[in-house]
């Protein structure tokens, strides 16, 4: 998982974290398809998707630019 200070953008717009159920809904998959996603064990380790920034204890987000970036390579 990425820290959030190594996420700082350089510019002075707001970083956009996405939590599970709106990233779920943007990206119209389950939360488990997620995770395989992020697994590199599985057959479904996507190696470009955007890796969760740590929130909290037992809290992630992920960045929505960073989710925006991974979409349009995907559609490319």
């Amino acid at each position: 998982m990425l820290n959030l200070k190594e996420n700082v953008n350089q510019s002075n717009s707001p970083i956009r974290i996405l939590r599970m159920t709106e990233l779920t809904v943007m990206l119209g998959i389950s939360r488990s398809s997620i995770y395989e996603k992020l697994n590199p064990r599985s057959k479904y380790y996507d190696q470009d998707f955007p890796k969760p920034i740590k929130l909290g204890a037992a809290s992630v987000g992920w960045q929505y630019a960073s989710i925006e970036k991974w979409l349009v390579s995907r559609i490319a």
